[in-house]
């Protein structure tokens, strides 16, 4: 009981240590969602409407990528940017190092990239086909026409994204692996917590918790929200 006292304290006393891990948290999961977003949205899309050789196995891999462990992910990432992998051997100024938020926002953005284009992907079919078929006959090119189906289904294509922030705000294996929880540089919300509990610090630990579940529960609603919103209509 006294740490959750404490832990309420520190909330609203804006606690600079509790901010700055929050504030980066919310930096690299936003960050690595935007990136997943603009590349997951458009393959879902092409997923749901186009037919091509290959389709059902780049499926197969979206699918996989959905489950796949995000510590399996970290430990991909962390072999990729090492100084013996294949891309921290080149040393380029674009590549991330290891250790960096950087680094942490290539492995969100690959754990919650199968997420958005799968969920797109699934509400992109759940549109009527009639619509397209109505839309090209009035002599509508591809790109309007993928433009409207996707207009059709904002709301599922909304809570993917949502869905994809979900899953990487609460990961705490990858981002432990290739970030390494430095104080004021690669510390966020779930390494934090795992860190100050076995510290002894229960107070800021629940602070910190207490933010995270939080931020849960808010993109829950709002998926919810427009699950109910959808139901309605």
């Amino acid at each position: 009981m006294r740490g959750l006292v404490q832990a309420f304290q520190l909330i609203v006393a804006r606690d600079p240590a509790l901010f700055e891990i929050v504030a980066l948290s919310l930096r690299v999961s936003g960050t690595a969602l935007l990136f997943s977003t603009l590349i997951g949205i458009p393959l879902g899309a092409v997923l749901g409407l186009s037919r091509f050789v290959g389709r059902r196995l780049v499926i197969a891999l979206l699918y996989t990528g959905m489950g796949f462990p995000p510590v399996v992910v970290g430990l991909f990432v962390y072999l990729l940017l090492s100084r013996s992998g294949p891309l921290g051997q080149l040393h380029w100024p674009v590549i991330p190092s290891l250790f960096t938020p950087e680094a942490m926002i290539v492995a969100q953005s690959i754990i919650s990239f199968p997420l958005v284009a799968g969920f797109t992907m699934a509400a992109v079919m759940g549109v009527d086909p009639q619509l397209r078929q109505q839309v090209q006959a009035l002599g509508a090119t591809r790109w309007q026409t993928t433009l409207t189906v996707l207009l059709e289904a904002r709301v599922g294509v909304i809570v993917s994204v949502i869905a994809g922030f979900g899953s990487i705000i609460s990961e705490v294996g990858a981002v432990m692996l290739v970030g390494g929880n430095i104080e004021h540089r690669t510390r966020v919300l779930t390494t934090a917590i795992v860190l100050e509990t076995r510290k002894g610090n229960f107070d800021l630990a629940i602070a910190l918790g207490m933010v995270l579940l939080l931020l849960s529960f808010l993109t829950n609603v709002i998926v919810l929200w427009l699950q109910g919103r959808t139901f309605d209509e």
